[in-house]
């Protein structure tokens, strides 16, 4: 999940930095793709960082739901009536 989500982004960013930089900027081919490969690198370090961290997050709550449910689950039912 986090491969795909840093890798669609990034390949997001790519296009957009060429139709950008391409048409926009009237910039030459070379400039235009260095470019957009240097914000395509980038984004995909940054992507695959915060998709790590949005993982592990997620991983400790649900560490935690669990547990909790383990607790309540041990202490047998109660009689809420």
């Amino acid at each position: 999940m986090v491969t795909r989500i840093a890798a669609a982004s990034s390949l997001l960013v790519f296009a957009v930095c060429l139709v950008v930089g391409g048409l926009g900027a009237d910039n030459t081919f070379a400039t235009t793709v260095e470019r957009a490969l240097t914000a395509m690198a980038a984004t995909l370090v940054i992507g695959l960082v915060l998709g790590a961290m949005a993982r592990r997050m997620l991983e400790e709550n649900l560490s935690l739901e669990k547990e909790k449910l383990k607790k309540h689950a041990a202490a047998g039912p109660t009689n809420d009536r």
